[in-house]
């Protein structure tokens, strides 16, 4: 098991020193100065301010060494200064993580929930109405765009029932119609996903073996099938909380939470390089690290992983 966390986290370590290298060099290789893009606007910039902010954003180096700056950094939790907010990026992105985390934790809840108990019946009900009804709901939150979900969301629950607040209210309250819009979208391919899977495992020899020893339905279901489902659906797991920390963007701007999807939004809006290439960074190693867990949770599935 240690070799085969250790292997794993031998590939991530050369994604992580890609991923930081995208993010800088992407953001380096806008068009225009980048200090008279932050100053543009301002009636009151000049050739003084631009030459200073140049400066002080360590412009005139060359971008490879201005890259092992920002790494050196990185490593250190130094993601430079918000140009905007005058601040260190590192502490803006530590104020509103708790706020992102929960949101995709309750919605990977959501989604879980939802996408596993429909996507369960319609594989004991295959071919009846009910497997119908189940992947209509899923194609449903596939096709829909995410933005317009949480829209028709405030405007049935918070506008015409009025059950909860569109502004103010408690944290629970604020955070229910966020995970369920993500949670809605997500729920929809992980039905899809034990669906396929519980039904090729139903297919196989040791299901028919465990009937014709006389098991019911229920115990072959959540004893010999259900697990062996786990590897797929946990592989979409991973690659679905990666989606909700990129639909963070849009559902923190839409139900105005402030998270670092906001965030990252403020700092594209302003200009703001630091603080939008520390918000791209953070999350696209977030991204990673989750990913790494899968692969991890593999060999706890399945031991045979473990010792390939």
């Amino acid at each position: 098991m240690g070799t085969y966390i250790w292997s794993r986290l031998a590939v991530t370590a050369p994604v992580l020193v890609l991923v930081s290298a995208l993010v800088f060099f992407i953001m380096n290789l806008l068009p225009g100065d980048p200090a008279m893009l932050i100053l543009q606007g301002q009636a009151a910039s000049t050739p003084e301010q631009i030459d200073r902010l140049r400066e002080q954003l360590n412009l005139d180096d060359p971008a490879v060494v201005r890259y092992g700056r920002f790494v050196a950094g990185a490593v250190q939790g130094d993601l430079g200064t918000s140009v905007q907010y005058k601040r260190p990026v590192i502490d803006l992105i530590l104020e509103r993580l708790p706020s992102t985390v929960q949101l995709t934790a309750a919605s990977l809840l959501v989604a879980i929930v939802v996408g596993f108990i429909l996507g369960v019946l319609a594989a004991v009900k295959h071919n009846t109405w009910v497997d119908t009804a189940a992947m209509v709901f899923s194609v449903l939150g596939l096709t829909m765009p995410i933005f317009y979900i949480g829209l028709l969301l405030i405007l049935v629950f918070s506008v015409n029932l009025g059950w909860f607040p569109i502004i103010g209210g408690s944290t629970g309250e604020r955070l229910i119609l966020p995970s369920v819009t993500l949670g809605v979208v997500s729920s929809g391919i992980i039905a899809r996903m034990v669906r396929a899977s519980l039904l090729e495992v139903l297919r196989q020899d040791y299901i028919t073996t465990a009937r014709a020893k006389g098991l019911t339905g229920r115990v072959v279901l959540w004893r010999h099938a259900i697990r062996n489902t786990f590897i797929p659906i946990v592989t979409i797991l991973g690659l679905q909380v990666g989606g909700m920390l990129s639909g963070s963007v849009i559902i923190e701007t839409v139900f105005d939470r402030p998270g670092i999807g906001r965030l990252a939004v403020e700092a594209i809006t302003w200009k703001d390089f630091p603080l939008a290439q520390g918000t791209i960074l953070v999350t696209a190693v977030a991204y990673v690290l989750i990913n790494l867990l899968v692969d991890v949770s593999y060999a706890w599935f399945d031991p045979r992983i473990r010792h390939n």
